[in-house]
């Protein structure tokens, strides 16, 4: 006689966004499994047509609260190389100083308020705090530096008014960027420190074999630029990024599945980067990155908390470079004329690769716009880990297994919009 047992749980917090997960079992059999996302579609895309392209910055840094600069720096490489303009030298380290103060923001964030707590068994970083003040102590002082690079440079943390197409409306003195070395340098050895300590805990024995995909650069860890690459040796521009991949809708969620166009998932996001990227991490985090047993490629998705703190602790270390070397721009901006052309931008958010795509008019309104954002490309990778990280623990009692589903998918920092709360968690077993 078979039984059906249900699990719902209506508010899952430390994630960003609401859906569900739906997962129907047949003895040891998975025979359904849905990650479901049923918040309300957003229509950013739509809103966009019709606006000027200069307003695409301002408006699209709306998406998220959390990774605003990722949206500003991909909508400005869209326009900019619609326009025929190429952002260099001082303009250019500072669009990438605010992008590593984004990145330890919302690295922070993640690894000791959202992941922290499943791997030391709180349901809370609030609850984690009392056994672990000091802990939950740096994460916040390592995310008020990131907040702070973002205030300097954007004129606030959350969706900067300072970055514009061509540049930034104001570029800060040297005096400003100064002030913020004292803190970096603490970072540096906090993220140290944190790296050997989330390298300790309990993870999983849970190897994937992804197809990796990120942004390469020539010449540096990628971040605000570079070619789209993958493990299995995907090499293109950002342009042709729909030869490659491509969107489809499901009746399960309201955000467009991305895959690869010769079929299947891909995994975009902090493993993939430093998979593709570790080449170019600065000394000391790649050093740290040996000493903590991440080697060249991590491929257990429980083990991307590790990932993101060698991230911290490379933006870290990227900004004081970069601060060091700077000499305050002559203009703050170049000027950028509309032209009829379709523009293309990435770029590297803390969860993964963000692709914008404008069509603009001879007078620069914008009649077409396409926005991939990380959690869409992540939403089928996802749900392979899930199937496979559900065989072999069938027999679980439904609390267990759906804890550790809930951890599983938590560590791909999903952001599913910028609300806290999104798992409801159904299982049917016949």
């Amino acid at each position: 006689m078979s039984t059906e047992r249900e699990i719902a749980v209506d508010y899952l917090a430390r994630v960003e966004g609401e859906g569900a997960m739906y997962l129907k079992l047949r003895g040891e059999v998975v025979e359904d499994l849905k990650f479901k996302i049923f918040e309300p579609p957003r229509f950013f895309e739509a809103f966009l047509r019709g606006r000027r392209f200069s307003e695409a910055p301002d408006i699209t840094a709306r998406i998220c609260g959390i990774c605003p600069i990722a949206y500003q720096t991909s909508a400005c490489n869209a326009m900019e190389q619609a326009a025929g303009v190429e952002i260099s030298g001082g303009l250019r380290d500072l669009r990438r100083l605010i992008y590593c103060g984004e990145w330890i923001e919302s690295h922070a964030l993640h690894v000791f308020f959202l992941h922290a707590p499943d791997f030391l068994g709180y349901d809370s970083a609030i609850a984690m705090a009392s056994d672990f003040p000091d802990r939950v102590q740096m994460g916040l002082r390592l995310k008020r530096i990131g907040n702070r690079i973002m205030s300097v440079l954007g004129g606030r943390e959350i969706h900067p008014i300072n970055i514009r197409v061509g540049g930034f409306y104001r570029t800060p003195t040297n005096t400003e960027l100064d002030a913020l070395v004292p803190e970096l340098e603490w970072a540096v050895d906090a993220a140290t420190e944190t790296a050997r300590w989330v390298a300790g805990f309990p993870f999983p024995d849970f190897e994937r074999d992804y197809e990796f995909v990120a942004l390469r650069h020539p010449e540096e860890y990628a971040i605000q630029q570079g070619r789209i690459a993958s493990n299995r040796g995907l090499d293109i521009s950002v342009e042709d990024w729909s030869e490659h991949f491509e969107e489809s809708h499901v009746d399960w969620s309201n955000a467009l599945h991305a895959r690869l166009k010769t079929g299947g998932s891909y995994h975009v996001g902090p493993m993939a980067r430093y998979a593709l990227n570790s080449d170019r991490l600065t000394p000391r985090a790649r050093e740290v990155a040996d000493e903590v047993g991440l080697g060249q490629v991590c491929t257990n998705p429980f083990r991307s908390i590790v990932v993101r703190v060698i991230e911290i602790l490379f933006a870290c270390e990227e900004a004081l470079r970069l601060i060091g070397g700077y000499e305050r721009p002559a203009e703050p901006y170049l000027d950028v004329e509309p032209r009829h052309a379709v523009g293309f931008g990435a770029s590297e958010a803390p969860r993964g690769l963000l692709y914008h795509r404008y069509v603009i008019d001879g007078d620069g309104a914008i009649s077409e716009a396409q926005i991939v954002p990380p959690t869409s490309q992540n939403q089928l990778s996802i749900e392979d880990d899930l199937r496979a990280y559900v065989v072999g623990r069938t027999r679980l009692p439904d609390a267990a297994l759906q804890w550790q589903l809930e951890q599983a998918i938590r560590s791909y920092d999903p952001c599913i919009s910028c609300a806290t709360h999104f798992l409801d968690l159904t299982v049917d077993r016949g």
